[in-house]
């Protein structure tokens, strides 16, 4: 039998594929099966299917991770040498029962002295081979002049300060006592809270580790030091006397600096180094590790703004070690609600456990780093840990250097891979690959807009700029919703763009597909390039992380990796025909696993955290608008939404899901929109304050050399965005709000703010204000000028001084002539130098200031006139409740909190100042 020409059969094919419709969809089919092509298509309950994996298993990642606490242990159930979270509550409880204890204040004595109580007793317990030495070191006068972050054009400085120092050295190792593992931490609060959290927690868990430690001690090679200083919430002075004062000091190797930003939960590390032995170390012995680097990128980049003790040990002492710090609930922080109630059980338990297993594994090293880190050589400084733990139950730790040999090697071969891709697919492959990365860029686009467009919404609707402090889980509705849809909106007009441009070239690039086809195959061609467009987000991130050694660049590897092996193992080695097929969903699945675990529950805990620290986002209120720290948020939330969800949106433009994507995203805003604006959810709660400070102020501002008399009044002022004009009616004492009163209190200044003038000379004397007395003006080429500052019944105090007139000064006690700052190189933030003095009761008041004019100095012409003529400005605090204040706290509506920090006044302030004319 004669058989036809092969190719006769397919134009026959061809031509009955033209001229029958009933054939051709019979012929297609079997041709698209022969060519290995499927109908571009995704069911709708897939792709719904998977957004519900995510958000889910993003919640349970979240919640194994981070809160998943450990049972507290008592006594009996662990031992003398264990850790028990029922003894260190005891401490907690006892600390927190004293209430606020700021440094100069009666309460904190007493706090000493209970520490100093246990102590003792720990030293009467310990074992037989072991020696515990307590000593009470009451610290001199001195000034911390770090110059990093918060310190910048500052002088702080610090008198009367107490510690408590516990040593534990074995008796029979000779060498010890010479090699001595610090754990430190701060005993005084802020004059806000009682400081359950901040950290009455930390002291207890220290007082717990030092009864276990003592009784392993008679095996160590090392001793280990427990500081519990004061003095930390006023700039860090404990620690910096202790490093520059204490004799024991010079014996130590590592630091290890306990810490909390809110209260209970989760004790992580976040900062570590800069020898990567401790957190290397740790990651080995640690029965719960919490540690993140990413953490420890944003400390360090300054976003953060606040320091801890660690700062002074890495910088002034030269160690290397761990900062570990408590985050849950970070809205709490040095507010009323840092209180024993809200400390989660567990949370010393978890602390605890992972300190003891480590002191016990350094106390007994030989191997403990012998040289300070800053004496190290370049290679060894350089070559730092990058360190993440995996659902809190393991760690990875690894050095930069093979960082760098990994992320180099995943570079190049993704370089290589796209390069040779792009040169064999040509022109049309290179135009493909730019309009599916011009997805990314719309995706990125289309998502910050879409959720900033809310942030700007908020103000006007609420009665809080940031309504969603209370319930975090809102800005799920309020910024996530219309961030996953702006990025599906931007991705999808990308992917029409890029489907469009595919169309047109099939025509020349694919002539055996059949025309029915083409159209089908274009779009699951654009499937795959938005696929790989993701691939190349993750590259381009990886690749700048790499540049600059940030340390969280392992997510943009993990990312990059995981979907693009994926990828190759079950979409391109795999694949039966050269034509596209729908991208299969174990593909994104097994992509998605790995850096999903890695990434996704850390990324909610910092999206609450930067929740919590909006009450407290404006340092100078009044400055910012309104709508600014929602467009942190905003912005931060789309950015989550862009990296993370960049493959799973490219699943979603060939499905039914399109519809049923926008309806319920849709629906999620409108619903938290509608709790909003309706006040269904209140932005505050008694247990989440609000920000606001109530200051009974005494002007005695001088200006253009007139002495005035001085003006009292009340004023109210709030670090959280928003006004204060509920606030301000509920307390019912006719305060008027507004930005006509501006605040100067030297270490920052208020726009806006709430006063008013009733009862405002009740409360103080005259002799209570700081007097400014120039002893002595020489006038000449070199101008010297000599002032006696008097700050009256205040320790603590701020002083300007105006760096654009003054090129030096000295500061002595005017009482012994004791040098507080001496002569040499100052600088200044917007012109101004600040000296912050803060002291125990016994703090010298009577300050010698020498002024080194400059020669041919200029006046200011830029600045505020009110400004303008001052040299000098003062602020003087005192921790005193007058009869106004304590009225307006006591009728301030519950949602609201004073809160405390080192450059905020207490709730009595005295305002004086020297002209620049004298």
């Amino acid at each position: 039998m004669r058989q036809r020409p092969k190719g006769s059969s397919a134009k026959s094919n061809l031509s009955s594929e033209k001229s029958n419709k009933g054939d051709d969809d019979g012929s297609n089919v079997s041709k698209a099966k022969n060519l290995g092509v499927v109908v571009a298509g995704r069911s709708s309950y897939v792709i719904l299917a998977l957004f519900v994996l995510v958000i889910y298993g993003a919640w349970g990642v979240y919640h194994y991770q981070f809160e998943n606490l450990p049972a507290p242990m008592s006594l009996e159930q662990v031992g003398k040498r264990g850790f028990s979270e029922h003894e260190a509550m005891k401490h907690v409880e006892a600390l927190a029962r004293l209430g606020p204890h700021p440094v100069g204040s009666d309460v904190l004595e007493r706090a000493l002295e209970y520490v100093a109580e246990v102590s003792e007793n720990i030293r009467k317990t310990a074992h037989w081979e072991v020696d515990v030495e307590v000593d009470l070191f009451h610290a001199k006068s001195g000034v911390n002049n770090l110059v990093g972050g918060l310190f910048k054009g500052k002088s702080l400085v610090y008198s009367d300060l107490s510690h408590i120092v516990l040593r534990i050295t074995p008796k029979y190792a000779s060498e010890a006592g010479e090699n001595a593992i610090l754990v430190s931490s701060h005993i005084d609060t802020v004059f806000a809270g009682e400081g359950a959290g901040d950290c009455s927690s930390c002291v207890a868990v220290m007082l717990e580790l030092a009864r276990g430690v003592s009784q392993w001690a008679h095996g160590f090679k090392n001793a280990v030091i427990f500081l519990f200083n004061t003095g930390e919430e006023e700039g860090l002075n404990g620690a910096h006397s202790f490093i520059t004062q204490h004799p024991w000091s010079d014996t130590i190797r590592m630091a290890i600096d306990l810490e909390a930003m809110g209260i209970g939960g989760k004790s992580g590390i976040f900062q570590a180094g800069p020898h990567p032995w401790a957190i290397e170390n740790f990651a080995m012995v640690a029965k719960y590790p919490s540690a993140q680097i990413v953490a420890q990128d944003i400390f360090s980049s300054g976003a953060i703004k606040s320091a801890t003790d660690f700062q002074v040990y890495k910088e002034l002492g030269g160690l290397s070690g761990l900062d570990f710090a408590f985050a849950d609930n970070t809205a709490v922080y040095h507010t009323k609600n840092d209180k024993l109630q809200l400390l989660k059980p567990g949370s010393l338990q978890h602390l605890g456990e992972n300190m003891l297993a480590f002191l016990l594994h350094a106390a007994a090293s030989s191997s403990l780093p012998k040289d300070k880190a800053m004496e190290l050589d370049v290679e060894a400084t350089n070559d730092q840990a990058i360190y993440f733990d995996i659902l809190g139950t393991y760690m990875i730790t690894y050095r930069q250097r093979f960082a760098n040999m990994l992320y180099n090697s995943v570079i190049l071969q993704s370089l290589l891979i796209w390069t040779t891709s792009v040169l064999m697919g040509g022109y049309t492959a290179t135009i493909s690959l730019v309009l599916s990365y011009l997805s990314i860029i719309l995706m990125w686009i289309c998502s910050i807009t879409f959720s900033s467009i809310v942030a700007f919404i908020l103000p006007f609707i609420s009665s809080s700029p940031m309504p969603f402090v209370s319930s975090p889980l809102l800005t799920v509705g309020l910024f996530g919703a219309p961030a996953l849809l702006g990025a599906f909106t931007g991705q999808h007009i990308g992917y029409l763009i890029l489907e469009s441009y595919l169309s047109r070239t099939f025509v020349v690039r694919r002539r055996t597909v059949p025309a029915s086809l083409q159209a089908s195959v274009a779009k699951l061609d654009a499937e795959r390039w938005l696929y790989k467009a993701g691939l190349l987000q993750w590259l381009v991130l990886l690749m700048v992380g790499n540049y600059y050694k940030i340390g969280a660049s392992y997510l943009a590897l993990a990312w990059l990796v995981s979907p693009a092996f994926a990828y190759g193992l079950l979409e391109a080695t795999l694949s039966p025909s050269r034509l596209p097929k729908p991208l299969k969903t174990v593909t994104l699945l097994i992509g998605m696993f790995v850096p999903f675990v890695l990434s996704s529950g850390m990324a909610i805990r910092l999206s609450a955290t930067i929740i919590g620290t909006s009450i407290r986002f404006v340092r100078n209120p009044g400055t910012n608008p309104e709508w600014m720290g929602n467009i942190v948020i905003a912005i931060f939330i789309a950015a989550i939404v862009c990296l993370t969800m960049v493959y799973l949106l490219s699943y979603s433009h060939i499905s039914g899901a399109k519809v049923s994507i926008i309806v319920v995203t849709s629906v999620m805003f409108a619903i938290s929109l509608g709790a909003v604006w309706g006040g269904v959810v209140p932005p505050f709660t008694e247990d989440t304050a609000r920000a606001v400070n109530v200051v009974h102020v005494v002007d005695a501002t001088q200006t253009g050399g007139e002495k005035l008399e001085p003006v009292s009044y009340i004023s109210m002022f709030s670090t959280t965005p928003g006004n204060l004009i509920k606030e301000a009616d509920h307390t019912g004492k006719g305060f008027v709000c507004g930005t006509d009163r501006y605040l100067d209190f030297v270490t920052f200044s208020v726009n806006y703010s709430c006063w008013m003038d009733k009862n405002a000379e009740t409360g103080w004397v005259e002799s209570d204000i700081p007097a400014i007395r120039v002893q002595k003006d020489i006038k000449g080429e070199s101008r010297e000028t000599q002032i006696l500052i008097d700050t009256q019944v205040s320790t603590r105090w701020s002083l300007g001084i105006n760096t654009q007139e003054i090129e030096d000064f000295q500061l002595k006690d005017a009482d012994t002539f004791e040098e507080l700052i001496s002569l040499g190189e100052k600088s200044g933030v917007d012109g101004w130098h600040t000296i912050q003095f803060s002291g125990g009761r016994n703090a010298p008041t009577k300050f010698n200031l020498s002024l080194l004019w400059i020669k041919n100095g200029t006046q200011r012409t830029n600045e505020d006139e009110r400004n303008e003529r001052l040299l000098l400005r003062l602020r003087t605090d005192v921790d005193r409740l007058t009869p106004p204040v304590k009225d307006v706290l006591r009728k301030l509506p519950p949602w609201c909190s004073l809160f405390g920090k080192s450059t905020s006044p207490h709730t009595l302030a005295f305002f004086s100042s020297l002209p620049v004319v004298l």
